[in-house]
């Protein structure tokens, strides 16, 4: 849907489970409204090929694999290539194995924990080190699965938004459910106003940043979560363990060249539980966590 605002358009869809949308500062509506079909096509192409949840993807297949080596695209290969550096990187921390461990857990608000017997039987298919990736060639042992949900969202945000500067100069903001990147200032040269979301009250503004450029991303639990015996148990996952990290922010945003990096950053802080704040402070990058 096309709406106009003092500046231009805005186009919104429903994409990866979230609200998404193009604003592009043009008094031209119909470049708007073709623009936005492009990054609405961009989001469905990209769901299509790498949602968990579609029989018919591309990832699906993978998953369905059975230990047969395949032969992936060079869009698969570059995410598969970017996972495997994020999981050196972090120290395990980041792997996209680790989908397998809601088969046990089940983030619905309730006091229901897995045992610890049903989260053992499950790590022997989580874990990076056990597929064979030597591109274009993939081996993924019987009964393990990739996610690409902690880069999908993201890595779709970055390419549409190229995708819309090479069509127009014109300002551009792609956001897809609060992951976020701009072209550069305003029509008026001044920032895109963005809102960090109350980890109390959806919908609510906790506070409002300034983006000249580069993305934002967020990383939180504040609406997936258990609760059992006063203590508040993260669906954040340590892959290494397969239980919540501890005490983790309830949100991270993260400023970053591009998405992708920005939500690497995010979550890698709310993997590191409550060293969190010390390890965004380390890194030297612009963030912003609630507690």
């Amino acid at each position: 849907m096309l709406t106009a605002d003092a500046l231009g358009f805005s186009y919104g869809f429903s994409a990866m489970a979230s609200p998404c949308e193009l604003r592009l500062e043009t008094r031209d509506s119909s470049l708007a409204e073709r623009l936005g079909q492009v990054v609405e096509a961009e989001a469905a192409r990209i769901e299509h090929k790498f949602s968990r949840y579609r029989d018919d993807s591309a990832l699906s297949l993978i998953n369905r694999s059975g230990g047969e080596t395949v032969t992936v695209d060079d869009e698969t290969a570059d995410l598969l290539d970017y996972a495997a550096s994020c999981h050196g990187l972090s120290g395990g921390r980041f792997d996209i194995t680790s989908g397998v461990l809601r088969r046990v857990w089940r983030f619905d608000g309730s006091d229901r924990l897995p045992s610890r017997a049903e989260v053992r039987a499950v790590l022997p298919f989580v874990g990076w080190t056990k597929v064979n990736w030597r591109r274009p060639l993939l081996t993924l042992p019987k009964g393990m699965e990739l996610d690409f949900g902690g880069l999908g969202k993201e890595y779709a945000v970055d390419v549409s938004l190229l995708k819309v500067q090479a069509l127009t100069p014109a300002p551009a903001l792609v956001n897809f459910g609060g992951d976020l990147r701009v072209s550069g200032p305003r029509a008026d040269g001044k920032p895109w106003r963005v809102a960090i979301e109350s980890v109390e009250q959806a919908g609510t503004a906790e506070a409002h940043l300034g983006l000249l450029h580069g993305a934002l991303t967020t990383s939180g639990d504040a609406r997936r979560f258990l609760l059992k015996d006063g203590v508040r148990y993260s669906h954040i996952l340590d892959p290494r363990t397969g239980w919540p990290v501890k005490d983790p922010p309830r949100s991270v945003t993260v400023a970053a060249p591009t998405c992708l990096e920005a939500g690497l950053l995010s979550t890698l802080a709310m993997l590191q539980g409550r060293r969190a704040e010390a390890f965004l402070r380390d890194q030297g990058i612009q963030a912003w966590w609630l507690r």
